[in-house]
């Protein structure tokens, strides 16, 4: 059984991940520890205690939500005794999942990443405006309903897919006004619903240029080293481990499609059967099986869960 790590991205948090797992593992204490000296903050009392609405904010979301799925991964590995080389043929992340990736597979020390998905947060949140950005979720559409739809409700704004979730799930993000006409538009292009997202930018779409500019500079300055197993980027939808291209792709990232439905077929065809999603929640466990129905998929995050798929390796 060929196995790949996924990490979760932002919607996952929710106060009190990783308490129960830090409790019972100090490979988790210490992987927080280093978060919170990296970032002078102490996150994970904010990740144990809230308030709710200071971990929603991107800039904690986003390596708040790393950090647990790096604990989850440096967990497994002290409990088994083996490396994440062995345990795992692929890792991937979806959107800031791909620095929890990275930093799993040891490209990226956990410290950087916590700085990095900081300033990411920050900036993403900086590009637009508060209430001239919004992204809206489409149900029951494919690419090609979601792009017709996006190029007639765009009307000289920007209206991008910013998702490729799975089948029956694109996301839409740009202009308020032009997502607003798309929620609108979409019951007349066959599209079972659109609902528009709790979200404060409109991530993953070109209005997110001035983010990918300030991480492009962020990102020269760190170093970056060969994965220990390939990651599949996002933009590419296909395995990376060469340290300059994974940094352009990261870039790419902030305003690119994140293609996580072509992610995950990408590793079937490599051979990968089993799906292991380490970090909060259970989202990409939920779409595995609507990506391909033979694909074995479990989340981990609870010392529990940890257990049980300790006994599969």
């Amino acid at each position: 059984m060929t196995r790949a790590f996924v990490c979760p991205g932002q919607g996952s948090q929710a106060v009190g991940m990783g308490v129960e797992l830090a409790k019972a593992f100090a490979a988790a204490r210490e992987v927080f520890q280093e978060v919170d000296d990296a970032l002078t903050q102490s996150l994970s009392r904010l990740m144990a205690e809230g308030p709710e609405g200071d971990l929603l904010l991107t800039e904690n979301a986003q390596p708040a939500l790393m950090a647990v799925s790096v604990a989850v991964v440096r967990v497994i590995e002290r409990e088994s005794g083996k490396r994440l080389s062995d345990l795992a043929s692929f890792v991937a992340g979806h959107s800031l999942g791909e620095y929890s990736a990275l930093a799993a597979a040891g490209s990226l020390s956990v410290p950087d990443a916590a700085r990095l998905l900081k300033l990411r947060g920050q900036a993403m949140q900086k590009a637009v405006p508060v209430g001239e950005g919004a992204m809206a979720a489409l149900l029951g559409a494919d690419l090609d309903q979601a792009r017709a739809l996006a190029a007639e409700a765009a009307q000289g704004q920007v209206c991008d897919i910013g998702n490729d979730n799975g089948p029956g799930q694109v996301v839409l993000s740009g202009a308020k006004a032009a997502i607003d006409r798309a929620i609108q538009l979409a019951p007349s292009k066959g599209i079972k619903r659109a609902i528009s997202l709790p979200v404060s930018a409109p991530f993953h779409s070109a209005l997110m240029a001035p983010a990918a500019e300030v991480m492009k500079d962020a990102l020269d300055k760190v170093s970056f080293r060969q994965p220990s197993v390939p990651v599949v980027a996002n933009v590419r939808a296909a395995p990376v481990s060469d340290p300059t291209e994974i940094k352009r792709l990261l870039v790419l990232q902030v305003t690119g499609m994140v293609r996580w439905r072509e992610c995950v077929l990408a590793m079937v065809e490599q051979g990968v059967t089993r799906q292991i999603e380490v970090g909060a929640g259970k989202v990409l466990t939920g779409l595995a099986k609507r990506i391909h129905k033979d694909l074995d998929a479990v989340a981990v995050h609870t010392p529990a869960e940890v257990e049980a798929f300790l006994k599969t390796v």
